[in-house]
């Protein structure tokens, strides 16, 4: 099965700043990967080169192919013709992403009017039918609405009937529940799955919330400091963690879903390094309480490792055990 997404050795930079590192994923059809760490990893930026939205101050090297083609190359004439057909987004602020003074029938009813020819009247009907699809409750009515007039919840079901619109292969969601409360986000992430194997659109899922992972994905890409330093199933990854970041990501969310009142939260330790510098050995190596000497020196490559990829010297040990070799 050929892969909707292809991104090879990708880096991006914002001049001495590589928010991105070498970064590699594949994404099948139907399949959610998702991509998670701390803030400041570099997820957005990779999200964000996923359609070629970074900044004009960014740049790219390296390879995004999707369905087949390489957009890393083309054109901002070309991009339009990916762009909603190829690859549909999902942000995490719908308010700014959508347009206050257009109603919701109008914002959605111009993808097919750009990218279908269609006339105003058969577009805004196409609109409906869109936010049909996201079950929204009278979606006439809601068509015509403004969107500060509806809830955030019901702004994310807007954005992602857009994101929906034209049937893409792939959708790029970068945290699109996490300014949601509980139960609006819960009903997001079923709507989400349902739609992904009605449709059968891949999803490349950015978040910080191993929760939403554990959840939604098939695939994880567990990134830091700009690169992926774990990638596998969910299985794999969240029964048997070979990075140590990956472990104290779960460790985390086993205090968050095991701890009582008043129990302290496991946080990890430290801080990320800068990314505007090069990085001597391992990025992780001063928060790692497995590292030892070659740590310090050689940065790990993301080799496979059992079932997983990973970029560890000293994969699966518990902790301390491969300090000081």
């Amino acid at each position: 099965m050929s892969a909707v997404l292809a991104i090879e050795d990708l880096w991006v930079r914002y001049g001495e700043l590589a928010a991105v590192r070498g970064a590699n994923i594949e994404l099948e059809p139907g399949k959610v990967a998702a991509l998670i760490g701390e803030t400041g990893c570099g997820k957005s930026s990779l999200a964000l080169a996923t359609g070629r939205l970074l900044p004009s101050t960014a740049s790219i090297a390296g390879r995004i192919a999707i369905a087949g083609r390489d957009i890393v190359p083309m054109s901002h004439e070309e991009l339009r013709s990916v762009r909603g057909v190829k690859v549909g987004f999902v942000t995490q602020d719908a308010m700014a992403a959508l347009n206050p003074v257009l109603p919701v029938r109008r914002q959605i009813g111009e993808l097919f009017e750009i990218h279908r020819g269609a006339s105003r009247a058969e577009a805004e009907r196409q609109a409906v039918d869109a936010l049909r699809t996201v079950q929204i409750r009278d979606p006439e009515a809601v068509a015509r609405l403004y969107p500060h007039q509806l809830s955030g919840g019901m702004r994310q079901r807007v954005m992602i009937a857009m994101a929906l619109a034209l049937s893409p292969p792939l959708i790029v969601a970068d945290e699109p529940t996490t300014a949601l409360d509980v139960s609006i986000q819960a009903e997001i992430l079923r709507l989400i799955s349902g739609l992904r194997q009605q449709l059968g659109t891949a999803i490349l899922w950015i978040t910080h919330d191993m929760g939403v992972v554990a959840e939604l994905a098939d695939v994880v890409a567990v990134m830091y400091a700009g690169r992926i330093v774990e990638l596998g199933t969910v299985e794999q990854v969240f029964d048997t963690p070979r990075h140590p970041y990956t472990e104290a990501l779960l460790r985390t969310l086993r205090d968050l879903r095991s701890g009582s009142r008043g129990h302290l939260m496991y946080q990890v330790p430290g801080q990320p390094p800068s990314l505007d510098a090069a990085i001597p050995g391992c990025p992780f190596e001063m928060r790692c309480e497995r590292a030892s000497d070659v740590c310090r020196i050689e940065d790990p490559a993301l080799v496979r490792d059992g079932d997983v990829l990973v970029a560890c010297h000293h994969p699966g040990l518990p902790a301390r055990e491969g300090a000081n070799r």
